[in-house]
């Protein structure tokens, strides 16, 4: 009789760790006591770009998404419009299959940390690529930009996305209460660093190379993506190009710019109304577009769409 209570009580022991490590490994599933509402919703506003990143990264490298690498961090959100694979190189390729998996480790730290919310619905497709260079143009491009074309073209299209999220994170830092906040914030922002400045060396060694079949450069399209998300974020200079007035670059003594930065190499920031704008497209906040068609999730996204935040 012992014994086999000994057993069952081992047992019963047992699977509650199991399962307290599998609801671990997953999200959290109520916010975390210990933070304040106000950082429970800058933590999870952020969360919009990681699944647009993992989303884009995953389907580029290797031809799928979270439904079949991570299900459980979508939270039942819907299924992204037009992610296909990219023919890419291999070095390329292994580089943004890496970038894919550090985002979903992104996902899944901030989700242990706040409740977040389900994959809002994502436009990666290659239309809404190529909508996004003919506005940095001014004029469309023929044949229309494809990023999953080649490994030139998914970098350029890389380029668009991680600097957003990097000067969200600098805009966030500055307004958190709880040193758990600011530690996951750094924790993040050091590797969306990483990763735009990854895309930006590789981008740089080709800055003078022209995009075929466009008689665009390298350096032009990276200046001409700076340019939009300056004028739709409609709060000055906070993105620069790979090739920069003299003035713009380092110490004012090089047009070299391969890490953006402020006049004393400073990363700039940005608000959640200035990122909204951006990916939206449409250069408000509260009219959704671009990446997210229905609009992004979380307090602060959804405030500007039906109530002031």
């Amino acid at each position: 009789m012992l014994t086999y209570l000994t057993s069952a009580i081992f047992t019963s022991l047992l699977l509650l760790l199991v399962s307290t490590k599998s609801k671990g490994d997953e999200v959290s599933v109520s916010p975390n006591p210990s933070l304040s509402p106000s950082d429970i919703d800058l933590l999870e506003f952020p969360l919009n770009l990681e699944y647009l990143e993992a989303e884009f990264f995953l389907w580029g490298s290797l031809g799928y998404g979270l439904d079949m690498v991570a299900p459980n961090l979508t939270a039942g959100g819907p299924p992204p419009i037009g992610g296909k694979k990219a023919n890419l190189d291999p070095v390329t390729r292994d580089i943004i299959l890496q970038f894919a998996y550090q985002e979903v480790g992104h996902l899944r730290a901030i989700k242990r940390t706040v409740k977040g919310f389900p994959r809002p619905l994502l436009d990666i497709s290659a239309d809404n690529f190529a909508k996004i260079i003919n506005n940095a143009m001014k004029y469309p491009l023929y044949p229309p930009f494809d990023p999953y074309a080649n490994g030139l073209n998914f970098l350029l299209a890389s380029y668009i996305i991680p600097y957003v999220g990097l000067t969200g994170y600098v805009g966030t830092n500055p307004k958190l209460q709880s040193a758990q906040a600011k530690r996951l914030v750094a924790g993040l922002l050091g590797v969306e660093s990483a990763q735009d400045a990854v895309i930006r060396a590789l981008l740089h060694e080709r800055a003078l190379l022209t995009v075929q079949p466009y008689d665009i450069t390298v350096a032009d399209f990276t200046n001409r993506i700076s340019d939009l998300r300056n004028d739709i974020g409609k709060q000055g200079l906070k993105d620069e190009g790979l090739i920069v007035p003299l003035e713009l670059g380092a110490e004012g003594r090089i047009s070299g710019n391969v890490i953006a930065g402020d006049r004393d190499s400073v990363a700039y920031d940005r608000s959640p109304e200035e990122i909204l704008r951006i990916v939206y497209g449409t250069g408000s906040e509260s009219i959704p577009g671009g990446f997210f068609p229905w609009g992004g999730d979380g307090q602060i996204a959804r405030s500007y769409t039906f109530g002031k935040y």
